[in-house]
């Protein structure tokens, strides 16, 4: 086990010279951040190893190439504009944006927490409680990278929905990344059961619409909004996952890293086996999937397990026997130009129940987003207005149906 693990991570580090790679690579550094003082960490020596021949070969480059001539690397880093703060691409809105803290007491031997978090509502008055759309963020981004990535907030204004933007502190993990691979945070605890109670404050304190909250993540945070969504069926209407690995199959950062690149075969239906126990009287979950086909950080195998896994949890709502498949065109000119795209549809009635959007030539970055920004692509289609598309038709299920 411990030597195919190697092989497949020196085998991503050979790749080198690939961008989508690169990112592979960062991301994987950030899960290993929080178990870097864990015997685990001692046991991956190949990287250094690996690490140690690159700035070898690299110096050795150095040495001989004659005075003047630049390297791509430093040619490239000449040639980059100075990335601009995410807070400085967040237009002004007439809605309310505040930074927030939630706090948590501790109770026996856990200790009190505390996590900071964005909230956007948008202006008027509406008499009727607002739906509220949760927003996870991924590896090394904020809450304010997220919402200036996704443009969430303007969509808010526009259509008149709540946003909230929890945020991972640098303290419990030095990227910002959400822990979905541990099995306690699989399991419900950690920051599943203090983003739920945050959503209960932060929804009573704005008479919110507790029947409409809906839960989206990138990355790490759809990781962790999987769970959130299975863990809280009946405080979430509705999951949006963007390039979100498989839920339940993982349990250190390695076997995380290898579901990311690999799955995790037919082990994904027995981690959500305990959902469809009756005794559970779990009410569905409507999900909806966005993959990138290029992607090769979070590869679209999990797009496929994920889809597998949700069709058993959904099961007893979906009413199609036979998905519908559409199909759209790109275009790479014009105001908005987008990758094609292809969409699978499992229905419960006339409402959308499963859906998995694949999408070409996209990486590891939220779909139609600010290009500006790391992890986000300008290419179409747009991620953020699917999702509410999709959220927008859906209401909490209060109770399992009755199978006849």
């Amino acid at each position: 086990m411990t030597k195919s693990l190697t092989s497949l991570w020196l085998n991503n580090l050979r790749r080198v010279g690939k961008a989508q790679q690169a990112q592979g690579r960062k991301l994987f550094k950030s899960l290993l951040t929080t178990a870097a003082r864990t015997p685990l960490a001692k046991s991956v020596k190949p990287a250094k190893v690996a690490k140690t021949l690159r700035t070898a070969t690299l110096k050795t480059v150095k040495a001989v190439m004659p005075p003047g001539i630049k390297t791509a690397k430093q040619r490239r880093k000449a040639a980059a504009a100075p990335a601009r703060p995410a807070a400085t691409l967040l237009p002004a809105l007439p809605g309310s944006w505040k930074k927030s803290f939630f706090s948590q007491p501790g109770t026996g031997l856990a200790p009190a927490r505390r996590m900071m978090y964005w909230l956007y509502l948008p202006s008027g008055v509406c008499k009727a409680p607002l739906p509220l759309v949760v927003m996870l963020h991924g590896c090394k981004q904020t809450a304010t990278d997220f919402a200036a990535s996704t443009r969430m907030n303007q969509l808010a204004e526009r259509k008149g929905f709540a946003v909230l933007y929890p945020q991972q502190s640098a303290a419990a993990d030095a990227n910002r990344c959400w822990h979905w691979y541990r099995r306690t945070t699989q399991q419900g605890h950690g920051d599943v059961s203090l983003i739920a109670e945050m959503i209960k404050q932060v929804g009573a304190r704005n008479r919110l619409d507790t029947t409409r909250t809906y839960v989206a993540g990138l990355s790490a945070g759809a990781g962790l909004a999987t769970i959130l969504a299975l863990r809280h069926p009946q405080l979430i209407a509705a999951a949006g996952l963007h390039s979100a690995p498989v839920f339940g199959t993982s349990d250190s950062p390695m076997s995380g890293f290898q579901a990311m690149q690999q799955g995790a075969g037919v082990h994904h239906r027995d981690a959500v086996s305990e959902f469809t126990d009756s005794k559970l009287h779990f009410p569905g979950m409507p999900v909806m999937l966005i993959q990138g086909k290029s992607d090769s950080v979070v590869r679209r195998v999990n797009a496929d397990h994920l889809s597998a896994q949700f069709s058993i949890v959904d099961a007893p709502w979906i009413t199609s026997t036979h998905p519908v498949v559409r199909s759209y065109a790109g275009r790479s000119s014009g105001r908005s130009p987008r990758h094609a795209y292809k969409t699978t549809t499992y229905y419960a009635g006339r409402k959308p129940m499963l859906v998995k959007c694949e999408i070409d030539g996209l990486g590891h970055a939220w779909s139609g987003g600010e290009g500006s920004l790391d992890y986000s692509a300008p290419e179409g289609p747009d991620a953020t207005l699917l999702l509410w598309a999709f959220f927008s038709g859906q209401q909490r299920q209060q109770s399992a149906p009755v199978v006849m």
